[in-house]
């Protein structure tokens, strides 16, 4: 990402800001006259095409306007946006909303989703809050045929994960049954960083079977709830930025396919630091898929996690069109995302 001067951070602001509240090209004459800018249509006109000739914007055609591009929308979120906040009759509006409402963890997905929705004019997500570091509750080794073993592992969330593995040697169910039980009383109450720990002290047979089980929870922690809340489709299928068919459905899928969206908050939880008492989550923006989900070409979304560090978190986003209002949009999330982590202390009580 370049370094700009203050005053092509000023005139990148400035078209980002133009372009989101109209989708017209942004012209040096009409930046001098609305902006009252001290300098000459030619001085922005230049500064214009020096953006341009960084990445940040591009024009149509040669006769019209700028407008950003992704690089030049991902500059603006890093390093101009700031830290927006919403109007304060706004916040107390959802403070009222949310208040309102039963102690009900559905209820307040529910109302995240809906607020998140009409805030942003877009779609939006949030997940119900699950406990960030799994813990080994009871493990169970069923003898199938030959070294084939189904390992049963039950979490201390209630959560049950099965998987075949095939061990070094054929045991038999008596063999197992004992290894289970020394494996349970070494694992009781542990996450699986712990489990790691406690494997050096055991034989390579244990050792074998609690890596499988380490890797299980691993991926357990690193999954998102079992729910996930989503509304707003609407705004998406009517969003005039995508005269494309094929953006459209990108989108849609997004929100319709479990395994793409589990990886995209999933990776927000993942990279999240612990989520304080006071607040929500840091705010992470994705615009165009990063390179990393062609089906976000066409999109942004802005995402932030809530919760209780050593309780539950849970992920929130909004997606929209890269010509998305992100300073109102990152507020939005970071409001709703704090007030849910408000709500979670209720609930579990914590300490800074």
């Amino acid at each position: 990402m370049p370094d700009l001067s203050p005053r092509r951070e000023t005139i990148l602001g400035l078209v980002v800001r133009e372009y989101t509240a109209s989708r017209t090209p942004v012209g040096s004459k009409w930046l001098v006259q609305k902006y009252d800018l001290q300098m000459s249509p030619a001085t922005v006109r230049a500064e214009l095409a020096a953006l341009e000739e960084l990445g940040l914007l591009c024009h149509p055609h040669p006769s019209a306007g700028r407008l950003p591009t992704e690089e030049g929308y991902r500059y603006y979120v890093h390093r101009i946006v700031g830290e927006p906040r919403l109007p304060l009759d706004e916040q107390r509006r959802i403070r009222h909303q949310f208040h309102q409402a039963r102690l009900d963890i559905d209820q307040w997905m529910q109302l995240a989703v809906a607020i998140l929705a009409q805030s942003s004019q877009s779609a939006a997500v949030v997940t119900a809050p699950h406990m960030r570091q799994s813990r080994f509750k009871h493990l169970e080794l069923i003898s199938t045929q030959g070294r084939l073993v189904l390992l049963v592992l039950v979490l201390g969330s209630g959560q049950v994960m099965q998987q075949m593995l095939t061990l070094a040697q054929p045991l038999s169910q008596e063999e197992l049954g004992q290894m289970a039980e020394r494996l349970n009383n070494s694992c009781q109450g542990l996450s699986a960083r712990e489990i790691g720990v406690t494997l050096r002290n055991l034989s390579l047979l244990e050792l074998e079977v609690g890596s499988f089980v380490r890797e299980m929870m691993t991926r357990a922690d690193e999954r998102v709830a079992s729910r996930i809340y989503s509304g707003g489709l609407g705004h998406l299928l009517n969003s005039p930025d995508l005269e494309s068919g094929d953006a459209i459905q990108r989108g849609v899928r997004v929100l319709e396919e479990r395994a793409l969206l589990e990886d995209v908050l999933s990776w927000v939880l993942r990279t999240a630091e612990p989520v304080p008492c006071t607040g929500g989550g840091s705010v992470r923006v994705l615009i165009g898929g990063e390179g990393r989900w062609e089906e976000l070409r066409d999109w942004s979304m802005v995402l932030a996690h809530y919760g209780l560090a050593g309780h539950a978190v849970g992920a929130m986003g909004v997606l929209g069109p890269t010509r998305m209002p992100y300073g109102r949009v990152i507020s939005s999330v970071r409001y709703v995302a704090g007030v849910l982590t408000g709500l979670m202390n209720q609930v579990y009580g914590c300490e800074d």
